[in-house]
This record gives structure tokens, C-alpha cells and sequence, in this order.
């Protein structure tokens, strides 16, 4: 008989505990840690997002986890962008690795697992863009996709 009252008693904290646990696995998007920038370019970081590719090399664009304009991703974590980092220290090493795309600057990073971070140079917000390994192996064409909607929102410029 006490098997009944246990049942019925642990019921609630056990639906509450798989609610919790439903919520967070199915509502829950891609995980990015959110940059906290000035009040300047979290204007300009909300205008790019609103400015962003819904697809992007094939791949649709994703929700973040938290949510926030200063994210996004496309094809779960193959590219993710945060918009408003902090410059890198590489970006005033005269030998570091450089491109411009259509226009807009890029400082290219390899990461350990053969990944690849892209940060703007020269424009009033920084923008980080993060390829996959397996995306970078594809090339940095998406970066090309990015020039409109930076060149449009964020201007030339130094970053605070």
C-alpha cells in the first residue's frame, strides 16, 4: 500500500522534472556564449542580425541558446556568428593571417580541432564567425554571404 501513496506523492516533482528536461532539449537551440559590447554596437550587432542570411551555404539558419541577436548559427554549429566581441589580441600582430572579402577585412585563425575563427577588422563592432572543421574543409566561401550584411550595418571604423 505504500507503493501507491509513493507513486502518487513522487508524481508531481517527476512530471515538473521531465517538463524541465523537455523544455530545455526540444526549445533549446544551438549553445553560444553571448558577447556583452557597449550600448554602440549592440545597436549595430541587433542590425546586423535583422540584416542576416536565412541560409547560408545550404544550411539553415538555427535559434541560439540563450537567444540574442548578438548569435546566430547556421546547420546547428557548422557556422556560428557572435556579433560585438572583444578585438583579438592577434588583430595587432603585423605577421597575422588576413583576408578581405567583397570589401570587408577578416582576421583567420586556426583552431586546434581544424576549425576556423574569422573576426572583422576595422569596422565599429567586431564580428567573430566560427567555421566547423568539417565547414572550414569546405572553404570560407560563406564569408562572402557575411560582406553585404556587415558592410550595411556595421561601419568602418575602430571599435571601442
Amino acid at each position: 500500500m505504500n507503493f501507491f501513496r509513493h507513486r502518487l506523492t513522487g508524481l508531481p516533482a517527476w512530471t515538473l522534472l521531465l517538463a524541465a528536461v523537455g523544455c530545455s532539449a526540444a526549445d533549446g537551440g544551438v549553445p553560444v556564449a553571448v558577447p556583452s559590447p557597449g550600448a554602440k554596437a549592440t545597436e549595430l550587432c541587433r542590425d546586423l542580425d535583422e540584416a542576416l542570411p536565412r541560409k547560408l551555404d545550404g544550411l539553415a539558419r538555427e535559434e541560439t541558446e540563450p537567444r540574442s541577436a548578438l548569435t546566430a548559427a547556421w546547420g546547428s554549429s557548422a557556422i556560428i556568428l557572435r556579433c560585438g566581441v572583444e578585438r583579438p589580441a592577434e588583430m595587432l600582430d603585423p605577421a597575422a593571417s588576413t583576408t578581405e572579402v567583397n570589401g570587408v577585412a577578416w582576421l583567420a585563425r586556426e583552431q586546434d580541432d581544424g576549425g576556423y575563427v574569422f573576426t572583422t577588422g576595422l569596422r565599429q563592432a567586431y564580428v567573430e564567425v566560427r567555421f566547423s572543421a568539417e565547414q572550414a574543409a569546405k572553404g570560407a566561401g560563406p564569408l562572402v554571404d557575411f560582406a553585404e550584411p556587415v558592410k550595411e550595418t556595421i561601419p568602418e571604423g575602430i571599435a571601442d
